[in-house]
């Protein structure tokens, strides 16, 4: 494989309809399992309050992933509003099926996840069997302290939280 140039590009409140669209990719890739349906538009549901928290919130972001100058998918974080936990959440990560199995999303979390001096909660589904197969290949790979925890306020989710490596 050649390498490929990725960026990974914060966006601006004026890109709210770009990530609104992409979302619905993401959504209806998840619909089998999260049992979801579209509206009467024939569109999946967004909460638009929280989607705009990405431009309002410190700590929220929405970022294009680029791939040779070409959109391919997107990453949110978010600060996560969990009492017991001072740590930014990688809340939602999408690539676009032409660009998968290129290593680009694996890359691109653990550059995230090891940036800054930020502990990271990383939450997903029991139910996204591809999701938890990523999961486990990146945090079993990252040289950062990393530790499965409980939490009572989804029950449906798996949890990791990613500590700094202390020196």
């Amino acid at each position: 494989m050649s390498e490929l140039t990725v960026e990974l590009l914060q966006t601006g409140p004026e890109h709210v309809e770009l990530i609104r669209n992409l979302y619905q990719f993401y959504a209806y890739e998840s619909s089998d399992w999260e049992q979801e349906d579209v509206e009467a538009d024939g569109r999946f549901y967004i909460h638009d309050e929280h989607l705009l928290r990405y431009w309002q919130e410190p700590d929220w972001s929405a970022n294009l992933i680029l791939v040779e100058g070409f959109i391919a998918g997107f990453m949110l974080i978010e600060r996560s509003e969990l009492p017991a936990f001072n740590a930014l959440e990688l809340a939602d990560l999408f690539i676009l099926r032409r660009y998968r199995r290129k290593g680009i999303a694996s890359a691109l979390a653990s550059q995230v996840l090891m940036s800054g001096e930020s502990d990271w909660l990383i939450r997903y589904y029991d139910q996204d069997e591809t999701a938890h197969a990523f999961w486990r290949k990146v945090l079993d790979a990252l040289p950062r302290p990393v530790r499965a925890i409980e939490l009572d306020d989804e029950p449906d989710l798996q949890n990791f939280l990613v500590t700094r490596a202390l020196h």
